[in-house]
């Protein structure tokens, strides 16, 4: 019992260890709301991607705020995928990170369950930040595939801004 819990402990400050220099340099801050235009060229970035691949998804911008900017449904994408999209958009921008990053520390298992709890952090790749100018400026979301795809289609749509 004792072994366990030195190990629990031990484990604990290792993944703390990785985590807090990460969080100290913090995420980018907020900037202006992302355009029309600008959504305009993320959506078209990512429903280029997905028609490339014949993938069919649905398409979510948001601005600073969470709110919806543009939501595309490509022909075929399921209609559940509007709502997931535009939950993956909008963690992306309240939590200034990747939804990846929820998947990943859920994936660990143990203590990293509670994010389970954390109101709107979707742990399912596919939402990302959109920063222009070194600046959150909305959120991009993606549903309809496997979270890795919907990622390559959401990254495609920030990309469209470079």
């Amino acid at each position: 019992m004792r072994i366990l819990k030195v190990t629990c402990l031990l484990l604990s400050v290792l993944l703390l260890a990785g985590v807090v220099p990460a969080l100290a340099q913090g995420p980018p801050p907020y900037g202006p709301n992302v355009t029309l235009d600008q959504a305009k060229k993320a959506l078209a970035g990512a429903e280029a991607e997905a028609k490339k691949n014949n993938w069919p998804v649905v398409v979510t911008v948001v601005d600073t705020g969470g709110n919806v900017v543009l939501v595309a449904r490509l022909d075929n994408a399921q209609f559940g995928s509007i709502e997931v999209a535009r939950q993956k958009a909008w963690s992306a921008v309240a939590y200034r990170r990747p939804t990846k990053v929820w998947e990943d520390l859920v994936a660990q298992g143990g203590a990293n369950l509670r994010l389970l709890k954390l109101e709107g952090a979707v742990p399912i790749d596919g939402g990302l930040p959109i920063a222009v100018d070194g600046k959150i400026v909305g959120g991009i979301g993606v549903s309809g595939v496997t979270g890795a795809q919907d990622a390559q289609i959401a990254r495609a749509g920030v990309d469209a801004l470079k």
